[in-house]
C-alpha cells in the first residue's frame, strides 16, 4: 500500500483549472441549446429532444475514439490538445449559427457542424483528462477517491458559472441574443486551450516527477510481467466482429424506426465492451475487474438517463410550470441548470472528507455500494417532485422549491456515483487500457443520454397521448414516477450484487 498524505499534488489543481474552463464552454452552450432550438430555430419539442439526445449521447460515445487513439498512437497530452482545439471551433460555429438564426437553412447546418466539432472535441478531451487525475498518484493511494471528488468540484464550478453568464447574455427573450451566450462559451474554451498549452509540462507529472501522458499506453510494459502485450486478430476474427456489429446495427435500426444515431450508440454499447474483454492478453484478475466496470456501467445508464432530464424535460418544466418570479424579477429558465452545480461545489468537500474519514476507520463503503446509494437518492429526488405536482393541472405553476429540492437530492446522489465511478475505473483498469476503459465508462453515459432524449419525449403535452410499455403517461405525476421506479429498482439490484462485485474487484475498494 502506498504511503498516503493529506496534501494533493499540484497537478490535480491544474487539471481542476482546465476542467473549469472546458466545462464552462460545454454547460454554457448546453444551457441555451434546447431554448435556442425552440425559440430561435422554431423546432418543436419532439425534434429538439431528439437532437439533444443525439448530441449528448455522441458526446459520451466519442471518448471511445479519443481513448483508443490516446492509448495506441498519440498519448493523452496530444489527444487532449486536439480535443480542446475542436471544442473551440465547435463553440465558434454555434455562435455563427445564432448570428444568422433568421436564415433557418444555413443556421441549422452551422449548428450541426458545430455540434460535430464539439462531439469529437469532447471525445478526445474527456477520457484523457479524467485519466490524468489517476496517474498523478501512486497505485493504492487512498487519496484517489478524494482527488476525483475535488476534480469533480472543478468540473461543476465551470458548470455552475456558465449557465448564469451565458444565460444572462443569451436567454433574454430575444432570439437575436443567443449568439452572445455562445460567444462567451467560445472565448472561455479558447482560454482553456491557452492554459493547457502553457502549463501542461510543469504540472502533468507523476509522484516521481516524470511526465505523464506523453507516450501511448500501448507502448508501455505490462506491470506484472514486464512484457509488451502484442495481440493480433486473425482475418476470421475481424470478419466475425464486423458481422456481429452490422447485425446489431441493422436490428436497432429496425427496432428504433430508422434512428441511425441511436442504432450506432446502442450497437457500440454492446460491441466495444465485448471486443475489449475478449483481448487475449488479459489475465483472469484483469478480466474480472473489467467485468465489474461493465456491470456497474450498466446500472449507471439508469442513473444518467434520469439525471440528464435536467437539460430537456426539466427545462420544459422550469419554463412552463415553475413560478420563476422572485420579488418582481423573473429568473431565466437557463439558470436552473446551475442549481446542481452550486450544490456540488458546496457538498463536494464534505463528501471528500467523508470518504477520507471512513477510509481511515476502514468503514468506507465499496464503490458498488456508493453507487447504489446514488441511485436511491436519484429516486427520492423524483419522488419529491412527483409529490409536488400531484393533482396540478397543465399550465398551473408550482413553487420553485420543488425543483430546488430535486436538484439538491440529485446532487448528493451524483457525488456518490459519478466521481466514485471515475476513480473505480482508474483503479480497476490495466494501465495499457486505462483511457480506452474510461471511454467505455463514458459509453454507458452515451447510452444513458440517448435514452434520456427518448424518455423526455414522454413529457405530457396537451392533445398528445403518450405511453410507456402500454401504460399511459397522462400527467406530470405519471411522468416523474417513471424515474422513481426505474432508479429504485436499479438501486435495489445493485445493492444485492455489491458483495459479489466486491470479490471480483480483488482487493480494490
Amino acid at each position: 500500500m502506498a504511503a498516503t498524505t493529506v496534501k494533493h499534488p499540484k497537478g490535480l489543481y491544474f487539471v481542476f483549472s482546465i476542467s473549469i474552463a472546458e466545462r464552462f464552454g460545454y454547460y454554457g452552450m448546453r444551457a441555451l441549446f434546447v431554448l435556442y432550438m425552440i425559440n430561435a430555430l422554431m423546432m418543436d419539442k419532439d425534434l429538439s429532444a431528439l437532437i439533444y439526445g443525439n448530441y449528448t449521447g455522441l458526446v459520451y460515445l466519442t471518448p471511445l475514439i479519443g481513448g483508443y487513439v490516446a492509448d495506441k498512437y498519440w498519448g493523452m497530452r496530444r489527444s487532449t490538445f486536439w480535443g480542446t482545439v475542436l471544442m473551440v471551433i465547435g463553440q465558434l460555429l454555434m455562435f455563427f449559427s445564432a448570428l444568422y438564426f433568421q436564415y433557418p437553412g444555413p443556421a441549422r447546418w452551422l449548428m450541426y457542424l458545430g455540434l460535430g466539432a464539439l462531439i469529437f472535441g469532447n471525445g478526445f478531451f474527456k477520457p484523457n483528462v479524467s485519466t490524468f487525475v489517476g496517474q498523478l498518484y501512486e497505485p493504492g493511494d487512498r487519496r484517489l477517491d478524494s482527488a476525483y471528488t475535488i476534480f469533480y468540484m472543478g468540473v461543476n464550478l465551470g458548470a455552475f458559472v456558465a449557465p448564469l453568464i451565458c444565460g444572462f447574455l443569451g436567454d433574454t427573450g430575444d432570439p437575436a441574443d443567443f449568439k452572445w451566450g455562445f460567444l462567451v462559451a467560445a472565448i472561455v474554451s479558447l482560454l482553456c486551450l491557452i492554459l493547457y498549452v502553457l502549463r501542461k509540462d510543469k504540472y502533468l507529472v507523476d509522484p516521481a516527477g516524470n511526465p505523464i501522458g506523453v507516450e501511448a499506453a500501448a507502448g508501455k510494459k505490462r506491470e506484472a510481467t514486464g512484457t509488451i502485450p502484442s495481440v493480433k486478430y486473425t482475418l476470421k476474427e475481424i470478419v466475425l466482429w464486423i458481422v456481429v456489429a452490422g447485425g446489431l446495427f441493422a436490428l436497432f435500426i429496425y427496432l428504433f424506426k430508422g434512428d441511425l444515431i441511436g442504432a450506432f450508440i446502442y450497437t457500440a454499447a454492446l460491441v466495444v465492451p465485448a471486443f475489449v474483454i475478449s483481448d487475449k492478453s488479459l489475465t483472469k484478475i484483469e478480466r474480472q475487474r473489467i467485468w465489474v466496470i461493465y456491470i456497474i456501467a450498466f446500472f449507471v445508464i439508469f442513473f444518467w438517463s434520469a439525471f440528464e432530464q435536467a437539460g430537456i424535460s426539466l427545462t420544459y418544466f422550469a419554463a412552463e410550470q415553475t413560478n420563476r418570479d422572485i420579488l418582481g424579477w423573473t429568473m431565466p429558465t437557463s439558470w436552473f441548470q446551475s442549481f446542481n452545480s452550486v450544490f456540488v461545489i458546496l457538498l463536494a468537500p464534505l463528501f471528500a472528507q467523508l470518504w477520507l474519514a471512513l477510509g481511515a476507520r476502514n468503514r468506507e463503503p465499496s464503490s458498488p455500494v456508493k453507487q447504489a446509494i446514488g441511485l436511491l437518492l436519484l429516486s427520492l429526488g423524483y419522488l419529491l417532485i412527483a409529490i409536488g405536482v400531484q393533482g396540478v393541472e397543465p399550465g398551473v405553476k408550482v413553487s420553485i422549491m420543488w425543483l430546488v429540492g430535486l436538484y439538491f437530492i440529485h446532487t448528493m446522489g451524483e457525488l456518490c456515483l459519478s466521481p466514485i465511478g471515475l476513480s473505480m475505473v482508474n483503479k480497476l483498469s490495466p494501465v495499457r487500457f486505462a483511457s480506452l476503459l474510461m471511454g467505455v465508462w463514458y459509453l454507458s453515459m452515451a447510452t444513458a443520454n440517448k435514452l434520456a432524449g427518448t424518455l423526455s419525449s414522454l413529457y405530457p403535452e396537451e392533445g398528445k397521448m403518450k405511453y410507456l410499455f402500454g401504460i399511459e403517461i397522462a400527467n406530470l405525476f405519471d411522468f416523474f414516477m417513471v424515474f422513481v421506479v426505474m432508479a429504485a429498482v436499479a438501486s435495489l439490484i445493485l445493492f444485492l450484487l455489491s458483495k459479489k462485485l466486491q470479490k471480483l474487484m480483488h482487493g480494490v475498494r
